[in-house]
């Protein structure tokens, strides 16, 4: 059995399904489980309709809606050729329903909280597994089309639910397993969950790389397939460095790093539950099926200077606390800690002196929150217009000349923090974030101009 995840982008319209159809017929000796993403900006023009039914704009919520199923009917229509009759225009039509019901209740409520925005974009996910479902079966594919709601079993911590993994895994392997017997391709959706009360969740950003991650370790399969629109891993970041590399293999350490410090290839706990069981994740381009793409696995290769592959983040801000001496300096920094935690904000980076407290944090917080409870403590000072360079390479903190080759590199800029250590296997850097694109340019030179 195989895993195949495929993004938004790679179910972007009728072609791309078409073409994603043509990837899993050659893939069904593997028995894959399929896992799909909503259709292209699905999901952002859902919340963008719900956020107008909360500020009471009614008509033109449902004229988004309106625009939706316009654009999933044109779809279906160039990929079945006799939609008309089958069973997907019903159960689409289903779906706008209660979507035109939701926005109305939303207009009612005057508000669009956490779980009014699971429900509303679950249902992109919804519509392209059940378009892609019919494509399927239109070509002569046994499939399954599944409800992820009733599969995925999750908390109550809307917008980000995490797995109840015994219950989970549990239905998972009572649903997959008798239709994958049966000789049938199961359909099912990436990013939505729901609880054991039956409301739905979803699992935050790229969570469909955590469906099926997560499906494939309940399933113990052999390999997992993350198909999407690039050819795998790169270097860097190829909107800001052209000449960005793919990296054929990594470790999970690696990616675990790279997408925790800003790279958007996957989720950043997809990696852990096919770690654990130790299996292969490979990331594919759909639109080249033929590239060799990006393995994702327990050991790779020795990375070409000591790195892999350097990520990046934008819209940072410092945030520094000093202490006010009322307390030991232990309190002090359980002190700070707890409020975070309290918050349930985690940092990209801290960096600790006697007194002294620095953290990196996504600027976009709330951070009145934040700054009462931290006041006494001691003076608080936030610096916004930050980004950070994260370099990243398995062991790579036992590797001499690194950080002095990185640093050289960006030794002309005002550089605020950087660490090394913290973990073994990456250096981050932050400072002014209008000083990234240089920055960035300038490393990527320094360790990957001279591999071939």
């Amino acid at each position: 059995m195989i895993v195949m995840k495929f993004g938004g982008s790679s179910v972007k319209d009728a072609a791309s399904i078409d073409r994603v159809i043509k990837i899993i017929q050659k893939h069904l000796p593997l028995n894959p489980v399929i896992v799909v993403s909503a259709m292209g900006k699905t999901t952002r023009n859902l919340l963008g309709a719900g956020a107008l039914a909360a500020e009471g704009k009614t008509n033109q919520a449902l004229g988004q809606l309106g625009s939706l199923e316009a654009y999933h009917h044109t779809e279906l229509a160039q990929l079945v050729g006799d939609h008309e009759v089958s069973a997907v225009l019903s159960l689409m039509a289903g779906y706008f329903s209660q979507m035109h019901d939701l926005v109305k209740a939303l207009c009612i409520l005057k508000e669009f909280s956490p779980r009014s925005q699971d429900a509303m974009a679950a249902y992109g996910e919804l519509l392209s597994s059940a378009i892609l479902a019919a494509g399927l079966e239109s070509r002569g594919v046994k499939a399954q089309l599944l409800d992820s709601r009733a599969l995925m079993i999750t908390d109550d911590h809307f917008t980000a639910a995490e797995p109840i993994e015994e219950a989970a895994q549990a239905r998972m392997r009572a649903a997959l397993l008798p239709e994958l017997e049966r000789g049938r391709t199961p359909v099912m959706q990436g990013y939505i969950g729901a609880t054991l009360a039956g409301a739905t969740t979803t699992l935050g950003f790229e969570g469909s790389d955590f469906t099926a991650a997560f499906v494939g370790a309940a399933l113990n399969v052999t390999a997992i397939q993350i198909w999407k629109d690039v050819p795998g891993l790169m270097s860097a970041d190829p909107a800001v460095i052209p000449d960005a590399q793919t990296i054929p293999a990594a470790t999970c350490d690696e990616m675990a790093e790279l997408t925790y410090f800003g790279a958007k290839l996957l989720h950043p706990r997809a990696v852990w539950p096919a770690a654990e069981k130790r299996i292969p994740v490979h990331i594919v381009n759909s639109w080249n099926p033929q590239d060799a793409g990006t393995i994702i696995q327990e050991s790779a290769g020795a990375a070409p200077h000591g790195v892999r592959s350097i990520a990046f983040k934008r819209g940072l801000a410092l945030l520094h606390v000093v202490s006010n001496r009322r307390q030991p300096i232990s309190e002090f920094m359980k002190g700070v800690l707890d409020v975070l935690d309290r918050h349930r904000v985690t940092p990209d980076l801290t960096a600790i002196s006697s007194m002294h407290c620095s953290l990196a944090l996504d600027s976009s917080l709330s951070f009145e929150r934040l700054l009462p409870e931290l006041r006494r403590l001691g003076e608080v000072e936030v610096e916004r217009g930050k980004a950070s360079i994260c370099l990243v390479g398995q062991g790579l903190i036992q590797q001499p000349g690194i950080a002095a080759s990185a640093l050289g590199a960006v030794s002309d800029l005002r550089l605020d923090l950087v660490t090394q250590g913290s973990s073994p296997n990456s250096l981050m850097i932050v400072f002014d974030e209008t000083d990234l694109e240089t920055a960035l340019k300038s490393i990527h030179r320094r360790f990957f101009e001279r591999v071939t």
